[in-house]
């Protein structure tokens, strides 16, 4: 796996973030998008890499809690920007890369094993907006097995229940 720094990478992140840093889809969401991922890269042999700047830069780019199209494929430009300033990646990681992040929206569930497995990362925090992942969405059998669903769900209930309190919300 490359080395980068991750705390630099974020703070130029937050610094161009549009939204609720702290909201569904800010920092807290891509630090369990980045859990679950790498949960799962250790069974389909996704590269980790890859996963993990997936988790950074998939929502990086939008500019509102709700629908949002074309966040995907500006998280994805913005990678490439970034790419050799922020961090490194190959060719082929930036491929696979801008592809997850430009149809993470988009509900396919088949494709190359990183690319499912990042989409995966991501369907399996849908709990922190109240909606449970049903596995026929799901792109691996790694996501769709028992542990892995509850393994995510607890993380996205403590959030949610965290930023439900501190909004006054049930």
């Amino acid at each position: 796996m490359t080395l980068f720094n991750r705390q630099i990478l974020i703070q130029f992140l937050r610094q161009q973030f549009q939204i609720d840093w702290w909201g569904h889809h800010g920092i807290s969401h891509w630090a369990r998008v980045r859990a679950n991922g790498l949960m799962l890269a250790s069974q389909t042999g996704a590269n980790r890499h890859v996963v993990e700047l997936f988790a950074f830069f998939h929502d990086s780019r939008r500019i509102n809690e709700h629908q949002d199209e074309g966040h995907g494929v500006s998280g994805a430009q913005l990678a490439r920007h970034l790419n050799g300033k922020l961090f490194g990646a190959t060719d082929h990681e930036m491929d696979l890369l801008c592809y997850a992040c430009e149809h993470h929206s988009d509900g396919m569930i088949q494709g190359d094993p990183t690319v499912l497995t990042c989409w995966d990362a991501d369907r399996l925090d849908l709990v922190r907006v109240g909606i449970t992942p049903k596995s026929r969405y799901l792109c691996t059998e790694a996501a769709r097995t028992d542990v892995s669903m509850a393994t995510a769900a607890r993380r996205a209930k403590v959030w949610r229940e965290t930023y439900d309190a501190k909004h006054d919300r049930n």
